[in-house]
């Protein structure tokens, strides 16, 4: 099911590349995140995520980072792969995946 949402580069909100880089690690798993970011296609915050983000916000009790993550799905038309569920099911028009839930 996965293969079917994931292209072959990833696409990810820049909150997201903040949130993977920011952690304390090893030169040798830093290097394999930055691998990862670099090969991916990061969203940046558009005028159109910010103003997207701004009605998320209003509408749900959603943290920041979270919100700006869903906006920049929504934005782009892209599914959200993510275990947390729980924090933007109830974001409407969001295409969520959660690849560790049992089929």
């Amino acid at each position: 099911m996965l293969n079917l949402i994931i292209d072959d580069i990833p696409n990810i909100s820049v909150i997201t590349k903040i949130e993977v880089l920011r952690f304390n690690t090893s030169d040798k798993v830093y290097s394999v995140l930055q691998s990862f970011i670099n090969e991916s296609t990061v969203f940046e915050l558009t005028e159109d995520v910010v103003n997207k983000t701004i009605s998320v916000c209003k509408a749900h009790k959603i943290k920041l980072p979270d919100a700006v993550i869903a906006a920049t799905a929504l934005v782009n038309d892209l599914t959200l792969v993510t275990r947390n569920v729980s924090d933007f099911k109830s974001i409407e028009n969001l295409e969520l995946n959660n690849p560790w839930e049992p089929v």
